[in-house]
């Protein structure tokens, strides 16, 4: 959504100042507002939500999830030794 202040703007000029904001940040913007004072334009905008996936270190492989692993591989996982800090297991300190 693109919202003027101040003066009346054109679809097209309002596009050009989204894709101006899409090639300067890699994303497009959910939400741009456009003050126009004299000869300066004032330019507020909110990016996209960037999709965020959690990347972990599973026996010496950096993986998001382990949906693609062969059976071989999900078995070593399993197999594995968890280590805790003083001796207290994962859900026991907190």
């Amino acid at each position: 959504m693109t919202v003027v202040s101040n003066v009346a703007m054109s679809d097209q000029e309002k596009q050009a100042y989204v894709d101006y904001i899409t090639e300067k940040n890699g994303r497009k913007p959910k939400h741009v507002e456009v003050t126009v004072d004299g000869d300066y334009v004032d330019l507020k905008y909110y990016l996209e939500d960037v999709p965020f996936e959690r990347i972990r270190r599973i026996t010496g492989y950096l993986v998001g999830t382990m949906d693609n692993w062969n059976d071989a591989k999900t078995a070593e996982e399993k197999d594995r030794v968890k280590h805790s800090i003083g001796g207290c297991g994962a859900m026991e300190c907190l």
